[in-house]
Formats: structure tokens, C-alpha cells, sequence
């Protein structure tokens, strides 16, 4: 399993996790390969981490984050990490 992780800067969180809620992890959810993802919040940063079956299902998936960043969230960092552990 490959887990892409993104870092972002939201300088509306209320209307991000609405826009999150409503839109992205529909979104993710129905990519190919997903498995699970998680979105967290700490004051004005997100971080998530979503999981599919592949790397090359990740890897496509990392390309198309640019394009779903809600307005108010500045992407940060987006990367590709194999998963070698989970419970």
C-alpha cells in the first residue's frame, strides 16, 4: 500500500472542513485503489494521509491534489510514502 500525504495552510478553517466534508473526501473516496484516508487539523495547518492499493494509484492521485485544493487552502507539500506498517 502507498499513502499520499499532504501538508496544507488554511486561512479559513470553517469553510475548508466544509469544503473537505462536501467535497474532497467524496472525492478521494471514490479514486481507484483507495483504501482509507484521514484529514487532521491543528489551528491554521491540515495534514492527511491517504492510503490506495498501489503506488501508481497513489502517484495519480498526488497528481490531481493541485486541482482540489478548496479556496482559503494553500497546498504545502504533497508526497508519496510507502506504507510498511499499519494495525
Amino acid at each position: 500500500m502507498y499513502a499520499v500525504v499532504v501538508n496544507v495552510t488554511l486561512s479559513d478553517p470553517q469553510a475548508a472542513e466544509k469544503e473537505l466534508r462536501e467535497d474532497v473526501v467524496p472525492a478521494a473516496k471514490q479514486a481507484p485503489g483507495f483504501v482509507t484516508g484521514h484529514w487532521t487539523r491543528k489551528d491554521n495547518t491540515g495534514l492527511s494521509m491517504v492510503v490506495f492499493e498501489s503506488e501508481e494509484q497513489a502517484q495519480a492521485m498526488s497528481e490531481r491534489i493541485p486541482t482540489m485544493v478548496p479556496e482559503g487552502v494553500t497546498l504545502e507539500g504533497v508526497e508519496v510514502r510507502e506504507v510498511v506498517a499499519h494495525a
